[in-house]
């Protein structure tokens, strides 16, 4: 709850505050029309001096969202639909965006908070894109460079230096206190984007291989465990800086990983909703087939890193010619082809396990069995493990109804503790089942009041409507 509130806070503190950069940034060049007009002209002494025609040049179509199929940047086919395979895994299975939704009090919760989401997403246009092209008129020596000398001087990167509009712009134009308070709900902001992740990815590790390979780990042990994974996965951010510092475009970058590593995930994820048919084997051969595809594709084109303006490209022609959107396309083709595949020739998972897991089933009333409890073995070795330890705690529980105080740790035990994470358990008031079924029932509720279920999809549609305008405004 704590970490909630943070976020929200430094969310509506970057918000006004951008808002207020923003405003600085476009009374500096004149407006809006006079961004649009001056940005065509923003060119760098290097290329005005030596008449270059191709380099430092802004394209004539960069306020279009329409491009041409051959476009080296932004294709309007890996815009529309590329970018929609990335923007289903992102926002419907990656876990930094579930958790927050899967927090929410009931369904209407989830929902309205999806479509605050939804508008608050068109504010980078406003607060990242056009900043970033107010920037290069300002600065276009240092934004635009082309030479890599001079970016290697200006940003420490021979690629270019697009990556330090936005930070420029605040440090020259914001006065003392302004910069201050946006490097520190950025940095802010930052951390707690950093946070959910390495939270996620140490939770999925934990949850589901470590338990795979201790399968009777204590609490505490998983602890540990997920503590020591996060350290792993700050070792490999540092580690990757500086690959990801050979690319002058750090958005580009972002997208081509994305799009290399997540359809595969967006397949599944979308038969599983849709095509009650799909089974485990079929998810799990696709993910693999489409994970070895992407990750190919992935390590093939970091190897061949992209020539500077003006330099021959002599990369591989999967490389130089499929545009990372389009790559992504076909790598969910693949996915769909081989999941279906392996599903029709695989025996079927049978309904009782399904109810409620379809968008076709999700009315339904009938509680759906566990299928966790398909595998006998596995659930006599659970049993055996419970029985185990009630037995063992049941021979160690104290005699009297109040035990005295436990004897402190140790400071270095109690430091190692802290540091882990680890608390002393606090016993449960216990359930009766009648109160387990309620709360279960209560949780698995898709129930919206009709009023409000009337103004969420009110909000949906205005929505679709105020995105399909901009679309036609920057088409």
């Amino acid at each position: 709850m704590c970490f909630m509130m943070s976020a929200t806070i430094c969310a509506i503190i970057l918000t006004l505050a951008l808002h207020f950069y923003l405003t600085a940034a476009f009374n500096r060049v004149g407006g809006y029309e006079s961004m649009t007009r001056r940005y065509f002209s923003a060119l760098p002494n290097t290329t005005i001096y030596s008449h270059n025609e191709t380099c430092g040049i802004p394209p004539r179509i960069s306020m279009n969202m329409f491009r041409p199929i051959t476009d080296g940047s932004y294709p309007w086919t890996g815009v529309i639909f590329g970018l929609t395979i990335s923007s289903i895994w992102y926002w419907c299975s990656d876990q930094v965006i579930v958790q927050r939704a899967l927090s929410a009090k009931n369904i209407s919760y989830a929902k309205a908070g999806t479509i605050l989401a939804g508008y608050l997403k068109f504010l980078p246009l406003w607060i990242i894109v056009f900043p970033g092209m107010i920037a290069r008129i300002l600065y276009p020596d240092e934004i635009a460079c082309t030479n890599p000398d001079i970016c290697k001087r200006v940003c420490n990167q021979e690629s270019g230096c697009t990556n330090i509009a936005y930070p420029l712009l605040v440090i020259r134009l914001m006065p003392n206190f302004v910069r201050g308070l946006m490097l520190a709900v950025m940095m802010s902001a930052l951390m707690s984007s950093l946070t959910s992740i390495f939270n996620s990815s140490s939770t999925i590790f934990t949850m589901d291989v470590w338990t795979r390979i201790r399968k009777q780990a204590s609490e505490t042990e998983l602890m540990i465990v997920g503590r020591v994974f996060v350290l792993f996965l700050v070792a490999i951010g540092i580690v990757w800086i500086p690959i990801v510092q050979n690319f002058s475009e750090l958005f580009h970058y972002i997208q081509s990983v994305t799009s290399y590593l997540s359809p595969p995930v967006c397949a599944v994820y979308v038969l599983a909703v849709f095509w009650k048919r799909t089974n485990e084997p079929g998810a799990f051969y696709g993910l693999l087939v489409g994970l070895l595809v992407g990750m190919t594709r992935f390590i093939w084109e970091f190897s061949y890193p992209k020539p500077s303006c003006g330099q021959e490209d002599t990369r591989p022609a999967i490389i130089k010619d499929v545009h990372y959107l389009h790559f992504g396309i076909l790598l969910f083709g693949i996915t769909v082809i081989v999941t279906v595949t392996v599903s029709l020739l695989t025996k079927p998972m049978p309904d009782k396990y399904l109810r409620r897991l379809t968008f076709w089933d999700r009315f339904n009333k009938e509680a759906a069995d566990n299928v966790s409890l398909m595998d006998k073995d596995e659930l006599a070795e659970q049993n055996k493990h419970i029985e185990e330890k009630q037995a063992k705690s049941s021979e160690q529980a104290p005699v009297v109804e109040q035990p005295e105080l436990e004897e402190e740790l140790p400071w270095y035990k109690t430091a190692c503790n802290w540091i882990c994470g680890i608390e002393k358990m606090v016993d449960q008031p216990q359930l009766t089942d009648e109160e387990i079924r309620a709360l279960q029932e209560k949780q698995n509720s898709i129930y919206e009041e009709p009023t409000w279920r009337r103004v969420l999809n009110a909000n949906a549609i205005i929505l679709m409507v105020v995105a399909i305008f901009f679309w036609g405004f920057y088409h």
